[in-house]
């Protein structure tokens, strides 16, 4: 029996769906650009879409933003500030509020980030992939090495002192020496924050479907995650999600109130949402239309609207899990209660069964997963699918 649920933190999700040039393993919604983009038509569809949102979220604080793509730092400074203005005098921000902007050091301009860091920006997040030119070619970036250390260095100077480098492993062609260098390089630039992952052929993707050569083998992969980790920690860097590493105090709260199965609004051609509604307790997802041409006809209208979905109590479980078991600390059973309206004791014959297979742990009523748990989570998260 689910119970009355109390809105959670929420959060805003801006997608911005063009790059330069899409890569060979990516499968989020991005398209390359052609010719100049309309990018002042897409702040007014980004507000318009805002505006067909609200009343789901009267009332509510905006705890953190993030600009997510494709690639934003193609959009200029001034939009996103007019955006910002825009969604600022809809929404309440906190005080304090975490905004994002993922950049491609490919599209980095001097002068660039002193006008995020003016439009109220205060987190970039670098896909700098690798150090390895090589590494970087067979991934299909438009950056090289040299670009990546220079952009990050353009952004100190802008006065941002909180950034996260994203890093992949068991890239085509890389040995573990390889890999290694790659941190080193990355703890050279003093981020406070590395997301650090293994690369995965996605379906749907140009490497799903002609695998490039070199790609090492598990065995090896698994090498670089462990060698890897201990340098992270080594050199200051706590583990506290499955591919995430922070200086201390310098998590990504956007990304924290996604695995805590909090809300967040989605706004941007393909974007997701995921709402608690405080008049019925329901959960609701929702997603906008794909395709920025479509996206930019219907947007702030229900024909904008790609979908919207209802999160039974049933399949609660299996949500909060995927989101809650990749935190290395884990969960109170109260979150859980708290966040989906259902009673521990829903969950309770997973959870055993999870301890028996030495999975998860449970201690004066926190979970935590176990190193085995954390090397087989998808086997844990699947005990909580509903029948």
């Amino acid at each position: 029996m689910s119970q009355p649920l109390t809105p959670p933190p929420l959060s805003l999700y801006v997608h911005i769906p063009w790059c330069v040039r899409k890569c060979p393993y990516c499968d989020f919604n991005s398209h390359e650009g052609r010719g100049e983009l309309p990018f002042a038509a897409y702040v007014d569809a980004l507000l318009a879409d805002l505006d067909h949102d609200l009343p789901l979220v009267w009332g509510r604080t905006v705890q953190t933003v993030f600009f997510g793509g494709g690639t934003p730092s193609l959009m200029p400074p001034d939009f996103i500030d007019r955006f910002l203005q825009g969604a600022s005098s809809r929404l309440r921000f906190a005080p304090a509020c975490e905004i994002t902007l993922e950049t491609n050091p490919g599209t980095a301009e001097h002068g660039r980030f002193d006008g995020y860091r003016n439009a109220g920006v205060n987190r970039l997040s670098f896909g700098i992939q690798s150090f390895d030119d090589g590494c970087l070619q067979r991934l299909g970036r438009i950056h090289d090495s040299r670009e990546a250390e220079t952009a990050v260095k353009l952004a100190r100077d802008a006065g941002f002192d909180n950034f996260n480098l994203d890093l992949m492993y068991a890239l085509p062609g890389q040995d573990l020496a390889m890999a290694a260098h790659d941190l080193e390089r990355a703890f050279a630039l003093q981020p406070t924050h590395i997301s650090h992952y293994q690369l995965t052929l996605e379906p749907n993707t140009v490497f799903a479907a002609r695998p490039p050569a070199g790609i090492p083998d598990d065995d090896l992969g698994w090498d670089m995650q462990e060698h890897c980790q201990a340098m992270l920690a080594g050199a200051g860097y706590a583990q506290y999600e499955v591919s995430a590493y922070a200086r201390p105090d310098r998590q990504c709260a956007h990304n924290l109130n996604y695995w805590t199965y909090g809300d967040y609004l989605g706004i941007g051609a393909g974007a997701h949402g995921k709402l608690t509604l405080g008049h019925d307790g329901s959960i609701l997802r929702r997603w906008k239309h794909k395709h920025p041409t479509r996206y930019l006809a219907d947007a702030g209208t229900p024909a904008g609207i790609g979908g919207d979905e209802q999160v039974e109590p049933a399949r609660r479980p299996f949500e909060f899990m995927l989101n809650a078991l990749r935190l290395v600390d884990g969960f109170a059973l109260a979150l859980f209660e708290k966040r989906t309206g259902l009673p521990a004791a829903a969950i309770q014959p997973q959870l055993d069964e999870a301890v028996s297979r030495g999975w998860l742990r449970i201690d004066a009523g926190h979970v935590r997963p176990t190193a085995l748990g954390r090397r087989f989570a998808n086997d844990v998260i699947g005990l909580f699918l509903a029948d």
